[in-house]
């Protein structure tokens, strides 16, 4: 089955780029892997080093690059941040949590807002679906 038919949610509502990566890299992981987990989750980690999850859908980082520390390493070195630019500074993470209207966002360290900004992603992804 073409990756283009099993798009996530959260990728039909990313801009076409995002998908076309995701797509592209699904395709190729079940040639090299078979279709299952492990393709998916390749397909994920190449739109993590370009794209972040706001919301309900992925948005373009600033600058490319490993997400977490899951992303940095090799497989299965860290825990993943579900698509939450960990990485990012502090102050792009409050951006992220003032669009996502996350309560008592300017009191939080990096690792209280990587937190909250995946709980409101879960929450809009839930909604939107």
């Amino acid at each position: 089955m073409p990756a283009r038919d099993e798009l996530p949610s959260t990728l039909q509502r990313s801009e076409k780029h995002a998908q076309d990566l995701w797509a592209a890299t699904l395709d190729a992981a079940n040639a090299e892997y078979g279709s299952g987990e492990r393709a998916r989750r390749t397909a994920f980690a190449a739109l993590k080093h370009e794209y972040e999850k706001v919301g309900d859908h992925w948005e373009r980082k600033a600058e490319n690059g490993p997400s977490d520390s899951g992303a940095a390493g090799s497989r299965g070195s860290g825990a993943t941040q579900e698509g939450v630019d960990a990485n990012a500074s502090k102050a792009h993470l409050l951006d992220v949590a003032k669009r996502l209207d996350i309560a008592g966002r300017t009191t939080m360290n990096k690792g209280e807002l990587v937190d909250a900004i995946k709980k409101a992603n879960r929450r809009a992804t839930a909604k939107a679906r």
